[in-house]
């Protein structure tokens, strides 16, 4: 099983809307996908409500044991399963880092041999939850929007992934996604141009334009293809741009 965390310090860049989208694709492809929520916000919980199976993500840093039992059992639908955001997540900040990064540990190890994917949605913010989760993983994704601040999230984001690999040499960071860019904005533009200056080799060579389709499809619980409108059919191509990508640098194995 592959590991995956979503992850910037930073919200509203796109960070549920990437693990949704490839949690449906890889799923499409015959992979049995666990998603993990662990936003308090519970956007990804959400849109991904149709696979909920009973396990809060809270519990995967309190019952290991409890992990393993629910992993054994028939718990996907239509080969996705949702650990979903539970109000108990807001307590992991007062919990030691160590503590907590390892339970989790233990939790996702329980969930390989029954998933061949794990994707984690995290909060906005570095909290115990967030380091957890990329002390956990084996990848690392980061969705950013082309405005000023987001920029600004992304520099402290590129230390603070360099001083997390130290403790998780295993942790392959997959790039940043520009996402929700606007090419009639000169700004969006720009912003893009001195972002691919910056980290020429951790921008992902295509962009998520800022669609409507998108955060549509997100609200009605299904992926942006299932949208019918004509509209809809560039951000389909572009999502899956973004899942194949994911997909051949995660090594999968089906």
């Amino acid at each position: 099983m592959k590991t995956l965390v979503t992850a910037i310090q930073k919200g509203g860049q796109g960070k549920t809307f990437a693990t949704c989208h490839l949690a449906y694709d890889f799923a499409e492809r015959g992979l049995r996908v666990a998603v993990i929520d662990l936003d308090t916000q519970g956007n990804a919980s959400f849109t991904l409500e149709r696979h909920h199976t009973g396990l809060n993500a809270s519990q995967l840093f309190t019952h290991p044991e409890q992990v393993k039992t629910w992993a054994a059992g028939d718990c996907t639908v239509d080969g996705l399963a949702v650990i979903a955001a539970d109000a108990s997540l807001a307590n992991l900040d007062k919990a030691d880092l160590a503590t907590a990064a390892g339970v989790l540990r233990q939790s996702i190890a329980a969930l390989a041999g029954h998933f061949d994917v794990c994707l984690i949605d995290t909060a906005p913010s570095l909290g115990v939850g967030m380091t957890s989760a990329v002390l956990a993983a084996d990848y690392m994704l980061s969705p950013i929007e082309m405005e000023a601040y987001s920029l600004q999230g992304m520099k402290k984001m590129v230390t603070v992934i360099g001083n997390l690999r130290k403790m998780n040499p295993k942790l392959k960071f997959l790039g940043m996604v520009p996402n929700k860019v606007d090419a009639r904005k000169p700004r969006h533009v720009a912003n893009l141009a001195t972002l691919q200056k910056a980290y020429p080799q951790l921008i992902l060579p295509f962009s998520i334009g800022a669609r409507d389709s998108i955060a549509e499809a997100l609200g009605e619980q299904m992926p942006v293809w299932k949208i019918r409108k004509t509209a809809a059919r560039r951000a389909t191509q572009e999502v899956r741009q973004l899942a194949e990508y994911v997909y051949t640098k995660m090594e999968i194995s089906q």
